[in-house]
């Protein structure tokens, strides 16, 4: 998950970002309405985490940029505005969660789960499908039981297909999310190809089937059967 984190305090800025990257998110920083602004303009983000207390901008303002601009960019915001006025302005244009500060990071990534379960439609962390079981909390990958070693980042690419299944997701889509900026550039790489022939070797001594498809030229799509467990 590729996360663009805004906090004008620069230590709890760092403190977010080392536990959600240890956690296993992509994460991008931004200290200053600008710089996120700009940011913004340039990734696709699955997560915005906002402090509305900017030194430059009006944290509102960037909030309202944010849903006009990137409508798949779910937004939570961590502000030290705490009143119920400012909860319920925050929502009204747009964000998804508020949770003022202080907060405890173990509710951070709780809301932040809860927050892209309902994004994506989901009950629970647990997602099922072809006999696969994908716990979304422990980041572990089993069928009927028995458990799938995959390394982290071909979890990472197996989870956001499983997410989106049944529809394409762009190899660029795919970059953005699991590595952020990293290879940006070099998206149409082999890279993420090798990772793909792996899962499907992997996942291919568990089920059968065209689970994972290549469309040429776009990317990729995980195939939900028909009788999913």
């Amino acid at each position: 998950m590729h996360v663009l984190i805004v906090e004008d305090e620069i230590q709890l800025l760092k403190e977010v970002k080392s536990y959600l990257e240890k956690e296993g998110f992509i994460c991008d920083e931004a200290s200053t309405g600008m710089v996120a602004s700009d940011k913004l303009f340039s990734n696709n983000y699955d997560l915005l985490l906002l402090d509305l207390g900017l030194p430059d901008y009006d944290g509102i303002d960037l909030l309202k940029e944010t849903v006009a601009n990137s409508k798949n960019t779910a937004v939570i915001i961590l502000s030290a505005r705490s009143a119920i006025e400012d909860r319920i302005k925050g929502l009204n244009f747009g964000a998804d969660d508020y949770l003022p500060k202080p907060f405890s990071l173990l509710e951070l990534k709780s809301r932040i789960m809860a927050v892209m379960r309902r994004k994506h439609g989901i009950r629970a962390n647990i997602l099922k499908v072809n006999k696969l079981q994908v716990d979304l909390d422990k980041r572990i990958v089993t069928c009927e039981g028995n458990p799938i070693a995959l390394t982290r980042k071909e979890y990472d690419i197996l989870s956001f297909l499983i997410l989106n299944k049944n529809r394409v997701v762009t190899r660029l889509q795919i970059s953005e999310h699991i590595w952020g900026d990293i290879i940006e550039e070099n998206y149409n790489s082999n890279y993420i190809d090798v990772h793909i022939k792996n899962l499907r070797k992997k996942l291919a001594e568990y089920i059968e089937g065209e689970f994972l498809e290549t469309v040429r030229g776009i990317g990729f799509q995980f195939n939900e059967f028909n009788n999913p467990l």
